[in-house]
């Protein structure tokens, strides 16, 4: 039996097929469970078909401290007037300021369209070469030829999340639920005129009148204008008049108006504990207890 396991038809099937094949062959040597624990004796019980090495994709950690440093980008589907019609609407964000700072809407999906959006895009916000890194998912357009070309040329850093998950691609994700969970948000489009006039009032709405609670109940647009300091600055002196006028009000004391996040991640790394030492060796990264453990 165990001869007949190492044929080389046989050597990558799993002792199931082994069996199956040679019953259609009219052949019976033994059961499936034998020829397990024929293997098992002879310390072959493992995966026997060839099977695609599984790639280890790398956590992307990237870190904004200003708009126009880390743009996410996706495209999701806007549906038709009849069915199985759709309208693909390309969003790239700043993940900063939340800031749209470009979108499109096409009957496609396709590497050409991306590649002009985003070149658009750097333009009109000035983008210098080695300034921005662009983050997306592994969608065809994302990584066509055309975008990684656009992408080297201009000195832009190209970033994309791990297959199957959608956390590293969370700001988008979110900006297009905030955009379909809209009460005025239709359940299908008539054309593709009636989806650019909604997208249009929509992402004039959400940049210039939408009070983001990611960054302090302010306007993605004030934010990304570098306005933040004076916006909060104003809201303070409104809230130091009212605590002047009311003391009593303000159990908590003197009340402060919210700022606007310092650094904005998109996969913050892990936080060491205080105990923690990382010491790195021949065989890669440890952590250990303390700096003494180390030899």
């Amino acid at each position: 039996m165990l001869d007949v396991l190492h044929e080389e038809r046989f050597v990558d099937k799993a002792p199931a097929a082994v069996y199956a094949k040679l019953l259609d062959e009219r052949i019976y040597l033994c059961s499936i469970r034998t020829m397990y624990r024929i293997l098992k004796e002879n310390d072959e019980v493992r995966e026997r078909r060839n099977r695609l090495p599984r790639t280890n994709y790398k956590k992307p950690e990237l870190l904004a401290t200003k708009p126009n440093q880390v743009w996410s980008w996706d495209i999701t589907k806007l549906k038709g007037p009849y069915k199985w019609t759709c309208y693909h609407l390309y969003v790239i964000l700043d993940i900063f300021s939340r800031k749209v700072v470009g979108w499109m809407i096409s009957t496609r999906e396709s590497g050409e369209l991306a590649e002009q959006l985003i070149l658009e895009t750097c333009h009109g916000e000035g983008v210098d070469p080695e300034q921005l890194t662009i983050h997306s998912d592994r969608g065809p357009a994302m990584t066509s030829k055309s975008v990684e070309i656009l992408l080297a040329e201009l000195g832009v850093t190209k970033s994309l999340s791990r297959p199957n998950i959608s956390n590293d691609n969370a700001f988008s994700e979110s900006q297009f639920h905030n955009l379909k969970s809209r009460p005025e948000f239709p359940k299908f489009f008539g054309s593709i005129q009636d989806a650019r006039a909604f997208c249009q009032w929509f992402f004039r709405w959400y940049n210039e009148e939408h009070y983001h609670s990611g960054i302090a109940l302010m306007t993605p647009s004030v934010v990304h204008a570098g306005g933040a300091k004076n916006c909060s600055r104003r809201r303070q002196r409104v809230l130091d008049r009212a605590f002047a006028n009311h003391p009593t009000r303000f159990v908590r004391g003197r009340p402060k108006t919210l700022k606007v996040p310092k650094e904005v991640w998109i996969n913050p790394p892990k936080k060491k504990e205080p105990n923690e030492f990382v010491a790195t060796t021949g065989a890669g990264t440890i952590i250990l207890d303390t700096p003494a453990s180390v030899s």
